[in-house]
């Protein structure tokens, strides 16, 4: 379908992402092109010229935005964004006041990161991370002599009362039940 300059103008105006791929708008003032669902400041009318393709308005000289990347095929900042956050989660979840300074690394709001856990996963940062302590927890219990304590330090755990009731709400079974079933320790402390 041809769109018209009016129609283009219009999708860019409203930022409208159905119109994403049908064409691309250039800023002259800035030299910057974009998608028609970017989100940045909309330019004045005659500051736009419209591309079919991304290669035209780089042809032209225009570069990309930063923001809307309409230089890649698929731009999903969301997901991209998530995980960034998910791979600093996985590195120190084990060490929280390092996990602090490296989520606070990333420039995201704690609004932010929480809506975005709840959108992509369907949990919250926080459950996320109690999740995977857990998940470390049962394999150092079935796969280690160690002791309650030092499993529940080496997880991350600040205490070994959170570390339990968490265990039990998640598991059902406190953790020295967990590594009775699973292994048939009975010295586990």
């Amino acid at each position: 379908m041809l769109l018209s300059d009016e129609q283009k103008w219009k999708a860019a105006i409203d930022c409208d992402s159905s119109y994403d791929g049908q064409f691309f708008y250039g800023v002259k003032t800035t030299g910057i092109f974009c998608r028609p669902s970017c989100k940045s400041k909309s330019p004045k009318r005659d500051h736009m010229v419209f591309f079919d393709t991304a290669e035209q308005a780089q042809a032209t000289g225009f570069r990309p935005c930063k923001r809307c990347r309409p230089d890649l095929l698929k731009f999903e900042p969301k997901i991209e964004t998530m995980e960034r956050i998910k791979k600093v989660i996985h590195e120190f979840y084990t060490d929280p006041k390092q996990l602090k300074v490296e989520i606070d690394g990333l420039c995201i709001s704690k609004n932010t990161m929480i809506r975005l856990f709840q959108e992509q996963l369907g949990v919250t940062p926080i459950q996320y991370i109690n999740k995977l302590r857990i998940e470390k927890a049962k394999e150092l219990l079935l796969n280690s002599q160690d002791t309650i304590l030092s499993i529940a330090l080496q997880c991350g755990f600040g205490s070994v009362s959170t570390f339990y009731s968490l265990f039990r709400h998640l598991v059902g079974m406190s953790p020295t039940q967990y590594s009775k079933f699973f292994v048939g320790k009975e010295d586990v402390k």
